[in-house]
């Protein structure tokens, strides 16, 4: 039976610590999916939709973006994905009498967790200048004021953020919008979790993504995991290196954390899962220091350059002088490069450093997957680059089992990307719009996520608009952006739960609830559908089927083609488009997208009936590179790490393990032996003695980050226990969104841009008695 939403917040005077789980899913998550499951929808609901997700005929998981093999289980959804759905299709309600009972100062003192749990958005609401209260709006009048409040605000000062599960259809519609209003203000999530990623692939093989498919995955010799956590963070990987470690693959993974999804799996969906204890996974774990990644992938190619010059047939030259450019450069740099160094920056003993090297020499195949580890540090770029190299010293990309497979979180995040979710758009996209739309898109790039918050920071945005998402939270120092909220004439927040970036705003708010996958989507007299992309490039169909939280509830695609329609009409240099028709029918949509975007052509037909489509991917279909050169690009990398300050500690966020980004399901982390509370700090026991602090105790977590004047900044946040985990000496870790507030704004990767949450130098001070 569904229960009601929480009245308190998380109390986390009742954390309590255990030993971290050494083995992932199994009966237990089945079990705790399952209640949580009921506790948001019961158990009817619950079995009608859980038996729809990820279902050729049914919605794509709101959760991450790990793909499907064709055929399909019974139940083809994991522990955080059931979790992701109970969310969305809650039976618990937020309408006009929550917010007539609760002031937005009390709702600024609730917590994630307990905004997160009270259920979803049923009416558009409006907050005032001054107001103490959000109060009811009627769509037309909302939208009304939306598309006024556009044409009132010059192009550049607005900015529009998109969260990773907005659909193509409404996604390619939205960035319409932005660029038909005159700019090219898109930030987005990406901009915060894999623009590394795009950035070192996009140089190097000549586009932004992987280059594996999930046959590929099954097919591998070798795979390295990398600076992830898929046993929290993407289940459903974990089934596919079940399958991949059964046909023989050799998998190693690279993590400052032990991690239980990489050390045994137990598949809930086989007698082997069940009853005969699982499959070991990881067949080596490395455990390196944060921001040591870099040096591992340049100590594997030095090992292999050393191997080919000691007795040959390492290397594969016919594929070297075939396909790339710049691998002189990248043997002498390597050449230069100093073991000593290497096993500094890793942590990692160079024998050990040179057993999994000889991994990579002895394999016929090999993938390297990661997230997060390896994205979010000063040197990502140059890390990334440097797994490129190793792969192309074997001839790895563009064959069968090889190949570089970054894992996305959210689960249309590519897709957004592909369809023009960009602040940085190419002429080619550009041109191609102006030329279905009769209009001339601005060429100017404008701000990428971090960019935008300066600039209302600085007071040069007076409209913020997100597309899903929770801006607030997902986004680095806290404290910075909430003032830059502030600063804002109008924020407007197309959601569908609660979050804390309803309640830190502008001037005056508007919230626009809005439809998930999980619900019937019905226009112009029929169900619609629309499309997401997986991390592996692949196009299909989600359609859900529940009767929506209300019945005037609007599309994401219809509340962006009413806007459009108000804001258009009158505009000489606008996009030119039948809005009513492609609210009435995302065919529509989907028929532009395929005269824009290459790779669409046959849209509707190839993703009929549950099929994919399978977008191109030059390096992999053709070993085809979109560089300058028409080659990949071997580089040469000067050697980065992180340096820890005497007395201090290097800290990542990450997430928990009852958490999907900034959505918080439940109070635990039960890999990680964490019950009951959040705020926690993991580190080492040798460091909590060596900092004069004990097992429990509460301390609070001082950043201290120099700027480029020479100045030392600090940022705090309170109240933390320490916990003594199996970190590397000299690192810690604690959950965000708590910790973003110690995220520097301009601590940033060099290119990307992407914020060094893995790379936070703090102190731990201890509490006044």
């Amino acid at each position: 039976m569904a229960t009601k939403p929480p009245t308190e917040d998380i109390d986390e005077t009742r954390v309590r610590v255990a030993k971290p789980k050494q083995v992932a899913v199994g009966v237990p998550a089945v079990l705790h999916a399952l209640k949580i499951s009921n506790e948001q929808m019961g158990v009817r609901r619950s079995i009608e939709t859980l038996l729809r997700v990820n279902q050729k005929d049914g919605f794509d998981c709101p959760g991450c973006a790990w793909p499907e093999e064709d055929k399909r289980h019974i139940a083809e959804f994991c522990e955080n994905g059931a979790k992701a759905v109970a969310e969305e299709a809650t039976l618990r309600r937020v309408g006009p009498d929550f917010f007539a009972a609760h002031a937005i100062d009390e709702l600024r003192g609730h917590d994630d967790w307990w905004l997160g749990q009270q259920g979803r958005l049923t009416h558009p609401m409006i907050l005032d200048e001054g107001a103490t209260h959000y109060r009811p709006i009627g769509w037309d009048e909302a939208l009304a004021e939306i598309a006024d409040a556009l044409a009132a605000t010059a192009p550049d000062e607005a900015v529009f953020y998109t969260s990773g599960r907005t659909s193509n259809e409404a996604a390619f519609l939205y960035q319409l919008l932005v660029r038909g209003h005159g700019t090219n203000n898109l930030p987005d999530c990406s901009n915060m979790c894999h623009e590394s990623s795009g950035s070192a692939l996009t140089e190097t093989i000549g586009i932004g993504k992987g280059t594996v498919t999930i046959d590929d995955i099954h097919g591998a010799d070798l795979i390295i995991v990398a600076g992830q956590n898929p046993g929290t963070n993407h289940p459903r990987m974990l089934s596919a290196l079940e399958k991949a470690k059964q046909r023989g693959a050799t998998i190693v993974a690279v993590n400052p954390l032990p991690e239980a999804g990489l050390l045994r799996f137990e598949n809930p969906q086989t007698v082997r899962g069940v009853v005969l204890g699982g499959t070991p996974l990881a067949d080596e774990f490395v455990q390196i220091r944060l921001g040591g990644d870099q040096a591992l992938f340049q100590a594997i190619g030095k090992h292999l350059l050393e191997a080919e010059e000691r007795s040959g047939g390492v290397l594969d030259h016919d594929f070297i002088a075939a396909h790339t450019s710049g691998f002189e450069a990248y043997r002498r740099q390597l050449g230069d490069a100093a073991w000593t160094e290497l096993v500094d920056a890793t942590g990692v003993p160079e024998p050990e450093l040179r057993r999994i090297a000889e991994l990579v020499r002895g394999s016929a195949a090999t993938i390297v997957c990661w997230a997060m580890g390896l994205t979010q540090h000063k040197h990502s770029v140059p890390t990334l680059r440097d797994v490129v190299n190793v792969l192309l010293l074997r001839g790895d990309i563009g064959r069968p089992g090889a190949g570089v497979c970054p894992v996305r979180g959210h689960s249309n995040v590519q897709g957004d990307r592909t369809v023009g979710i960009y602040e940085k758009p190419s002429e080619a996209f550009l041109s191609a719009l102006d030329a279905e739309f009769s209009f001339t898109a601005p060429r100017r790039h404008g701000y990428d996520t971090v960019e935008a918050i300066r600039a209302m920071r600085d007071g040069r945005v007076r409209l913020f608009m997100a597309m899903g998402g929770n801006f607030v939270s997902a986004t680095p120092d806290t404290g910075v952006v909430e003032t830059a909220m502030a600063n804002v004439d109008l924020t407007v927040q197309v959601s569908t739960k609660l979050n804390r970036s309803h309640v830190v705003t502008g001037r005056r708010a508007i919230i626009l609830p809005t439809l998930g996958r999980t619900d019937r989507d019905r226009r112009g007299g029929r169900e619609q559908r629309v499309t997401v992309e997986d991390s592996m490039g692949a196009v299909h169909a989600s359609r859900g089927r529940l009767a929506p939280p209300a019945d005037d509830l609007l599309s994401e695609v219809a509340i962006v083609a009413r806007i459009c329609a108000r804001l258009f009409a009158a505009r000489d240099n606008a996009p030119r488009a039948d809005w009513a028709a492609l609210e009435a029918d995302y065919a529509g949509i989907r028929a532009h997208i395929e005269r824009v975007v290459p790779g669409f052509d046959d849209y509707e037909r190839r993703i009929d009936k549950g099929a994919t489509l399978h977008l191109p991917n030059g390096p992999r279909d053709a070993r085809r590179f979109a560089t300058a050169d028409g080659r990949a690009r071997f580089t040469a990398n000067p050697l980065e790490y992180p340096r820890i300050p005497e007395g201090r500690l290097l800290l990542q966020t990450l997430r928990s393990h009852d958490q999907y980004n900034t959505t918080i399901y439940g109070k635990d982390d039960r890999y990680r032996g964490v019950y009951g509370g959040r705020r926690v700090v993991l580190v080492h026991p040798d460091d909590i003695a060596a900092h004069g602090l004990a097992e429990g105790e509460i301390v609070d977590l001082v950043s201290e980050w120099t700027d480029a004047g020479g100045a030392v900044q600090e940022r705090r946040t309170e109240r933390f226990r320490v916990v003594p985990y199996a970190t590397p000496r000299g690192n810690a870790a604690a959950y965000y969104p708590e910790t973003n507030v110690l995220v520097p704004l301009d601590s940033v990767a060099d290119v990307s841009g992407t914020p060094t949450s893995k790379s936070v130098v703090v102190r731990l001070e201890r509490r006044p008695a």
